[in-house]
């Protein structure tokens, strides 16, 4: 569980570390509610999750679990990875980064190139995870989770607080939700100010069945958002804070999160990944309807995309 006092604690940790990134007004004529992009894709390493990971790499270091020489270990291929071996880089400490042995060449030329020490193996996440696990327990590498930990949560909470300055009189924020980290840190950030609605795929619905059930579950993960939002299970600490604050959670599907990028892209130039679409395909699709005149901020949470796909 996490609160507006761990984001503030994340946001005067990581002060400086981090951009505080824009946002860009949409059409007026486009909506009868009043939108906004905040464009976390503009982010260092081209995700949110750079937050979360400066936030948890320092509060260890403050905490002494840090060891300079032996750093951090993650287990992702995609933008947990990129994140903690950047904010791993930018702090002066080693990066290992456990990723399946099919995870995409560019990938791993891209965590190689932040100056992370990848290692393949394993067919799955859950091997990777595995792995990661035992050697963070073998050599007291501190480890990151991709979203799952108070820390990497209310770090990426900040997003949630640079908003509630950006945009005065906030209504409602949608973002997309794999794990729930960004979903936790935001909510709690913006609680008592704004509601959060938890756009997810159709095919990938963690918080929605977690809902449904009345705690997570496992559900069947696939789609085009699949290598961000593939998390099979909510974390823990998403699903008692959605639980706590009242998030609202929709579906939407592959075809209108497509569509819904691609709007980004000819529309607005905002080049994204299909899991920030997912936010943005909320409202093309009318999963969500805001009323008249509402103010809703809709996050746009990662930039690790092919643009010759847009």
């Amino acid at each position: 569980m996490i609160t507006r006092a761990d984001v503030d604690d994340a946001a005067r940790r990581t002060t400086g570390l981090t951009r505080v990134t824009p946002v860009v007004r949409a059409d007026p004529e486009a909506f009868t509610a009043e939108v906004w992009f905040k464009c976390e894709f503009m982010q260092h390493a081209g995700t949110f999750k750079a937050r979360g990971a400066l936030n948890r790499i320092l509060a260890s270091k403050e905490r002494g679990e840090l060891d300079s020489g032996v750093g951090v270990v993650v287990a992702s291929g995609g933008n947990a990875g990129l994140a903690n071996a950047y904010a791993a880089a930018q702090l002066g400490v080693p990066a290992t980064v456990f990723v399946p042995a099919a995870a995409p060449a560019v990938k791993v030329k891209k965590l190689k190139a932040v100056g992370a020490t990848v290692v393949q193996g394993g067919a799955e996440y859950a091997d990777a995870y595995q792995a990661a696990v035992e050697h963070a327990r073998r050599t007291g590498a501190v480890y990151c989770h991709a979203y799952d930990q108070p820390e990497i949560a209310a770090g990426a909470g900040t997003v949630g607080t640079e908003l509630l300055e950006q945009v005065a009189g906030v209504d409602t924020v949608l973002l997309a939700v794999g794990g729930g980290g960004l979903m936790a840190g935001i909510a709690a950030a913006v609680e008592g100010h704004a509601k959060v609605v938890a756009v997810e795929p159709s095919n990938a619905p963690t918080l929605h069945a977690a809902l449904a059930a009345k705690e997570p579950v496992d559900v069947a993960v696939s789609g085009v958002a699949a290598d961000s939002l593939g998390a099979r299970r909510i974390g823990e600490i998403g699903y008692s804070v959605a639980v706590r604050t009242g998030v609202e959670s929709v579906l939407v599907s592959d075809h209108h999160i497509v569509a819904a990028r691609s709007a980004l892209w000819n529309e607005y130039r905002l080049a994204v990944e299909h899991a920030a679409a997912a936010a943005y395909a909320a409202l093309t699709s009318g999963a969500y309807v805001p009323e008249p005149g509402e103010r809703v901020a809709v996050i746009l949470c990662g930039a690790n995309t092919d643009p010759a796909t847009l």
